[in-house]
């Protein structure tokens, strides 16, 4: 009789093994939207290549640029990015820092009638933006440009002073193959199937919302907090909650080129892409407690299951208050995506409900309640409503700052149902 139930159980772990193992065969959408944005993009590129060439091919286009002309496919290929505006934000840094740059070589290879006086200049060039590069605000929007400063100023002026009489008409050249291929690469991105990074940044904004309502419920639901058959949802929900703690670049980097990107859909010029980052930094912190909720509930999973018979009032109580907050945050990622005013017509605000869900969780482990439980019950209750009254902090937080963005981005009033009690 044993051996045929050791017999059943290793089936069936083999056969959650398999099942596993096709769930993460499976293809994510977001897998396919990402491989679909490669080759859009390699394409555009591939076309913007095609383009440049011209100025090789073309005897009117090689005579303006001659052999520079090896500038515009090279200002291809550094330049272009997935984003219009990463696009354009790294052109004009390489522009602006080719017409510096140039412009002082010129002039250093001008004033310089010796060696050590454009050895000189190339310190002090150097000197000072090295310097530059390395101050934060510099180094997060300009860097580039800089770098481009520092090496067209060198190549300039030390050819300057060797050939004095070509360099106006090398700058020249070598200005006007960077503009075309630069023309090249903002028409391309601009008008052939355009990524927008701020399109990417309020998608990924609101879906974390989602993502972290949905979590925070079924940590708290019945099968969740027994940890039994649904194991996998839960390191799923963690999973989830790590790629959030991890996403702190990836929404700077997105955030920096939705600054440079033009007037498009409901995005303005000057849109508080800012606020944006305020609000993933508190994302990223409401995840840091959720998988802690999740953790402490699969560590004290015992403590709970007993606790659950002898006290099933205080568990109800727990998931309606993660109900509650998955509603919360559910209704703020809608507020983001429809960029519409949260607001309900009872006028009650999703503030007000948090406060009710603070004062719940203040009741489950009052003293005459916590007296007749054991230590290591006393322990996981007061862990699991702790972490739940920061979760409600944070939730808090959240909804000041898109109150914020939506006073600052002109919001108009969105009339939604309140959570029925």
């Amino acid at each position: 009789m044993e051996s045929s139930q050791h017999i059943i159980s290793i089936v069936k772990g083999e056969e959650n093994i398999a099942q596993m193992k096709k769930e993460n065969n499976k293809i994510h959408p977001r897998d396919k939207q990402n491989e679909t944005r490669n080759i859009i993009h390699s394409v555009k590129v591939g076309v913007s290549l095609v383009l440049v060439s011209l100025m090789y091919l073309l005897n009117p286009l090689f005579h303006q640029v001659g052999e520079n002309a090896m500038w515009a496919i090279m200002t291809v290929i550094v330049i272009f990015e997935f984003s219009p505006g990463a696009t354009l934000g790294k052109g004009l840094n390489r522009g602006m820092g080719t017409i510096v740059g140039g412009g002082l070589g010129c002039l250093a290879a001008f004033f310089a009638h010796n060696i050590i006086g454009g050895v000189g200049n190339s310190v002090i060039i150097g000197t000072v933006g090295t310097y530059f590069r390395l101050l934060p605000k510099v180094k997060q929007r300009y860097e580039y440009g800089v770098v481009t400063l520092m090496l067209t100023f060198n190549l300039v002026m030390m050819y300057g002073v060797r050939a004095n009489e070509k360099v106006w008409e090398i700058a020249r050249q070598r200005l006007l193959s960077i503009v075309m291929g630069f023309i090249v690469c903002i028409c391309v991105s601009l008008f052939i199937f355009p990524l927008w990074a701020s399109d990417e940044l309020h998608h990924s904004t609101v879906s974390t919302f989602h993502d972290l309502a949905n979590t925070i419920q079924g940590c708290l639901e019945e099968n969740g907090i027994l940890v039994s058959e649904n194991e996998s949802q839960l390191i799923a929900g963690f999973t989830l909650c790590n790629s959030v703690l991890n996403s702190k670049s990836k929404d700077e980097l997105l955030a920096n080129s939705a600054r440079w990107e033009p007037w498009h859909g409901k995005f303005g010029f000057c849109y508080p892409w800012e606020n944006y980052l305020k609000i993933g930094n508190v994302l990223r912190e409401l995840a840091t407690f959720v998988l802690a909720v999740g953790h402490s509930l699969q560590s004290s999973k015992q403590d709970m299951a007993s606790l659950r018979q002898t006290h099933l009032e205080q568990f109800e109580t727990c998931e309606a208050i993660g109900s509650r907050v998955a509603w919360a945050l559910r209704e703020l990622g809608d507020s983001m995506k429809q960029m519409k005013k949260c607001e309900d017509n009872k006028g009650s605000s999703i503030l007000a409900k948090l406060k009710e869900c603070r004062e719940e969780l203040s009741l489950v482990i009052s003293t005459s309640k916590v007296a007749i439980l054991e230590n290591g019950q006393v322990l996981a209750i007061s862990s699991l409503v702790f972490l739940l009254m920061k979760v409600v902090d944070k939730v808090e937080e959240l909804v000041k700052e898109v109150e914020e963005l939506g006073q600052i981005a002109a919001f108009p009033t969105n009339i939604t149902i309140p959570l029925s009690s």
